[in-house]
């Protein structure tokens, strides 16, 4: 089982304005898609409540300590019980990754045990309320694997990455 944090940030580390994304790039949206389907995502409920409903062909699994239990969610109380939910999950999907997939929290609280990050990094800086947290470079080998010109269906050029603990 690897823990793999599947993250936006701008040049600025924003993640999210006012509960939601802070841009608009349709190329991201279909990796991230193509990255999560099939396996555990973990989230938190802020991000859950952006999303707006269950993410499909996957396992929802949402950190919150006063959501109530939902039908097609799985709710844990914390951190350490969705990685646990997610590890068992992925095991019955026959799966290595679980994702974690924000909100800045969550992020902060799996970045210590996550084990490869894939990045698009977002070429711009954008105001918001949300910040990835810092990562040491000299912990992580950093791929380049395509990216994204801007379009009239990406507010942004990007680019993808993985990011390989060392």
């Amino acid at each position: 089982m690897r823990v793999s944090i599947v993250v936006a940030t701008a040049r600025n580390g924003v993640i999210g304005r006012n509960g939601a994304l802070a841009w608009r790039i349709s190329d991201d949206l279909k990796r991230f898609r193509a990255l999560t389907t099939g396996h555990p995502v973990i989230m938190g409920r802020r991000t859950y409540e952006s999303i707006g409903k269950k993410l499909p062909e996957r396992i929802n699994i949402i950190v919150s300590r006063t959501m109530p239990e939902t039908e097609g969610l799985v709710i844990a109380r914390s951190i350490e019980e969705a990685l646990q939910l997610g590890t068992d999950a992925a095991a019955h999907l026959d799966v290595e990754d679980i994702f974690v997939i924000g909100g800045a929290e969550i992020y902060a609280a799996t970045l210590p045990i996550a084990s490869r990050i894939h990045l698009t990094a977002v070429d711009a800086d954008v105001a918001g309320d949300a910040r990835f947290p810092a990562i040491e470079p000299k912990d992580w080998t950093k791929r380049p694997v395509g990216g994204a010109e801007r379009s009239s269906r990406n507010e942004h050029s990007c680019g993808f990455f993985i990011l390989e603990r060392r």
